[in-house]
């Protein structure tokens, strides 16, 4: 198990810093973890990039913890963070969504209706929802069964349908298969519910259907649930019949194969994609996903496009806020190295997932990754997960050390 201030570091690349030089151009597209991280780096590993970054949000909702908020345990305000700080790096910060990339000019249009001219770009643009990727479920849907997989006014929508059903209630939760933002989220929100449901609606359960038979520290969360959900909290594998094929919100009715199941509140984890403007730039395979290479996080399909973050296909590694501020750092020395004519050192990078299965109670998962084989791939017992057969204790610290963690990344990201 990598030690935990080590696991705060994030990517182990160590940057070329670049000397004096014309002033190339970087555009980045997306401000969350991944893009804000690259625009904020690629100004300290090279003053001289003129570093534009294009968000449309002027207040950005991070996911880390909004399951937390959904049970009424934490602030909203909490999870909202402005871009002061990377404005004081010196980086360009324009609040308006890229619509259109031109790859041959190497532009980037915006909603604003400028053109940024680009040497290298850098891709962050999140997910997307695959609106017809489940019978049934559109964005109309998710008015009555929230997703709540971008945080936000969907956090805060979940949250008051909790509030509002009766005790006795049954929440149901669909979760798809792999791959997805954050892959022990949908657990640890039925956990987090569960824990919200023993507080303040004992009568009620939560049931999660999932489209998988295997997940992220399932292990532990199973452990988990049986000593402080038992009876409350149920999840049905795949292979139990726990496979969503439609969804009814009018009558908040979940359909698989085997039957049907009626919520109070219903919760659809629906299947993703890249971000809309990945596709728009073709650099999203058939998969829906940005293929990349490991070494520099450019992509596979376009030259001179770098794609971070959940868009990117990253093997081994994770869809997370600390895996898209890992690959943020690796790919900011990268692209300051080729912009400078010098070859990228082989890069190392480390991502941790906290979950939290009570408040205070915490789990955790981490792994180290290199490139191998042309994709990022596990160094073998360079990670792990936390002991199965750990005190109270302990939990209590791996819960704290997650908020220690959120202190840490959102410093860095947002200032």
């Amino acid at each position: 198990m990598i030690r935990r201030r080590q696991v705060l570091a994030g990517g182990l690349a160590a940057p070329f810093v670049a000397k004096a030089q014309a002033r190339a151009r970087v555009v980045v597209v997306g401000g969350g973890f991944g893009g804000a991280t690259a625009a904020r780096f690629l100004r300290r590993y090279d003053p001289a990039l003129d570093v534009t970054l294009l968000e449309p949000n002027t207040v950005f909702t991070v996911c880390p913890f909004s399951n937390l908020v959904i049970a009424g345990g934490r602030d909203f305000a909490a999870q909202r963070f402005g871009y002061d700080a990377v404005r004081a790096e010196g980086v360009a910060v324009v609040h308006a969504a890229a619509t259109t990339i031109d790859t041959a000019a190497r532009t980037v249009m915006a909603a604003n209706g400028t053109r940024y001219p680009y040497d290298r770009l850098v891709l962050s643009p999140g997910i997307d929802i695959v609106w017809s990727g489940l019978a049934g479920y559109d964005e109309a849907a998710a008015s009555k069964m929230p997703h709540a997989w971008k945080a936000g006014e969907q956090t805060l929508l979940l949250r008051r349908q909790l509030e509002a059903m009766p005790d006795g209630g049954t929440v149901v939760m669909s979760v798809p298969p792999n791959p997805y933002r954050c892959p022990p989220g949908p657990y640890e929100r039925a956990s987090l519910i569960a824990w919200y449901l023993t507080k303040h609606k004992p009568k009620s359960k939560i049931l999660v259907l999932d489209a998988k038979d295997a997940f992220s520290k399932q292990k532990l969360f199973q452990a988990a649930w049986k000593q402080l959900y038992p009876g409350l909290l149920e999840w049905v594998s795949l292979s139990d019949g726990g496979k969503v094929t439609r969804v009814d919100p009018a009558s908040l009715t979940f359909e698989t194969e085997f039957g049907s199941h009626k919520a109070d509140v219903g919760i659809v984890v629906p299947p993703q994609r890249a971000g809309a403007i990945a596709a728009g730039a073709g650099v999203a395979d058939r998969s829906g996903w940005c293929p990349i290479d490991p070494m520099t996080f450019e992509s596979r399909l376009v030259p001179g496009i770098h794609v971070i973050g959940d868009a990117a296909i990253a093997g081994a590694m994770p869809k997370s806020a600390f895996a898209a501020n890992a690959q943020a750092k690796v790919c900011a020395a990268a692209v300051v190295s080729l912009l400078n004519g010098k070859k990228p050192d082989e890069p190392r990078l480390i991502n941790t997932c906290y979950s939290l299965v009570a408040p205070e109670y915490g789990i955790s998962v981490a792994g180290v990754y290199r490139p191998a084989n042309g994709v990022l791939a596990d160094i073998e017992g360079a990670g792990g997960t936390s002991p199965p057969d750990a005190p109270a204790e302990q939990r209590i610290q791996e819960a704290m050390f997650g908020e220690q963690w959120f202190a840490t990344i959102t410093a860095e990201v947002f200032g």
